[in-house]
């Protein structure tokens, strides 16, 4: 595999955080009896033992068949579930200095921000509070008039959008976000340049097709909104296309239109659906941040019905095998502050994953989609030791995630 990429002028590099941890206390700690779910979907483990040292996980299995080396700090795990480290694909700052650090105490260990300077969290990594891995992209590329501004990287042809990339990752940038203003021949420019530089490119897509994008290589799409115009038939797609165009806040209410109006089961969407798993593109639905429910303060009939065919999309694309991972959007309307990622994983089993499937989508494959699932992402022997005690079975019932007990993040437990 490394080869093949060698001989397409791709780099091939280990994708990092921007904020590298400190070195792991040389402590043994034994978790014992707890129930295992290792992030990669097998049969759980229960009475099970976790044996980390220096950071690392140095082995796991049944009680019965690991040695607890003696002098170990030792941790009585009954009653509770050991899930490898949450990751967040699609976290947002927005200047919340304080939010970094309780998402770390709600088990988020490691959290993506698809579109921001990476100057702005300077302050949070020096403010001396244990936060989460940061995965950063930089602000998103567009072109004007741009959405949000201050989060925006202009470019206007396809040497800028080329320099912008490298700019980008030399800054620390561990993905490319394209935005939805940017046309498909700059959309195609990024990739290449990102590719080549072995960084993944992720989109947020309204006016720009989905099946377009997806052609020109984009690893991952934020957002099922993204999938609007592809499931529309073209006039409808191209009407919607020109109102986000002419007015960027068009898109508030017009995508509950287009999605209300959806048809879910036409020849459009198969062909969407099978474009998604064939290019083995990953989803992050954000679903909490759309939610909409009948009784929701000002919620309108079109909303409702929107937000309901979002949800049966995603479990759609899950079940023909679509790889779908967990963004929280960070503020959602049905979540508590800190509690947007467990609202998505919610959500996500209401659209037809099974609670396992959740718990798998935010771990181990958002641990792909980051390009960091060779040392984060499950509970195995020789991954860094990102873990979160869990009271309950979330394999059983997702909701348990909210009963966090414990956190450990590189091996040192957060907040004792």
């Amino acid at each position: 595999m490394i080869l093949l990429a060698l001989l397409q002028g791709a780099v091939v590099t280990p994708l990092h955080e921007v904020n590298r941890l400190t070195v792991p206390p040389p402590a043994v700690i034994a978790i014992a009896g707890a129930t295992i779910i290792d992030g990669r979907g097998g049969a759980p483990i229960t009475n099970g033992v976790v044996i980390v040292r220096a950071g690392r996980i140095v082995a796991v299995g049944p009680r019965a068949n690991v040695t607890i080396p003696r002098g170990a700090e030792m941790v009585d795990g009954a009653g509770l579930s050991v899930v490898p480290g949450l990751i967040d694909a699609h976290f947002h700052l927005d200047g919340d200095q304080g939010l970094p650090s309780l998402y770390l105490s709600h088990g988020i260990t490691s959290v993506r921000d698809p579109g921001a300077w990476i100057e702005n969290y300077d302050g949070v990594r020096a403010s001396g509070q244990t936060i989460p891995r940061l995965f950063l992209a930089g602000p998103h590329l567009d072109q004007a008039p741009p959405a949000y501004p201050e989060d925006s990287y202009l470019v206007r042809d396809a040497a800028e959008t080329r320099a912008g990339v490298d700019r980008l990752i030399d800054q620390g940038a561990s993905v490319i976000k394209v935005y939805f203003r940017l046309p498909p021949s700059l959309i195609a420019e990024a990739v290449s340049a990102a590719h080549r530089r072995g960084v993944p490119v992720t989109a947020h897509l309204e006016t720009v097709d989905a099946l377009t994008a997806m052609a020109a290589g984009v690893d991952g799409i934020e957002h099922i909104t993204s999938f609007g115009t592809a499931l529309l038939p073209p006039l409808a797609a191209e009407r919607y296309r020109q109102s986000v165009l002419a007015d960027n806040n068009a898109r508030r209410d017009g995508r509950y239109q287009v999605w209300s109006g959806v048809d879910l089961v036409s020849a459009r969407a198969r062909m969407v659906v099978d474009a998604i798993v064939r290019r083995r593109v990953f989803v992050s639905p954000t679903l909490a941040v759309f939610e909409v429910q009948a009784g929701d303060r000002g919620a309108t009939p079109v909303q409702v019905e929107g937000f309901r065919r979002m949800v049966a999309f995603t479990g759609q694309v899950r079940r023909a095998g679509a790889r779908v991972v967990v963004g929280s959007h960070s503020s959602v309307p049905h979540a508590e502050r800190g509690w947007a990622y467990q609202r998505e994983m919610e959500l996500l089993v209401e659209a037809g994953l099974s609670p396992m499937e959740a718990i798998v989508a935010g771990t181990m494959e958002n641990a792909r989609f980051f390009r960091v699932s060779a040392r984060l992402g499950s509970v195995e022997a020789g991954k860094m030791a990102d873990l979160v005690l869990v009271e309950g079975r979330p394999d059983q019932d997702i909701t348990a995630m909210r009963r966090i007990r414990r956190v450990m993040l590189n091996g040192a437990w957060v907040g004792n």
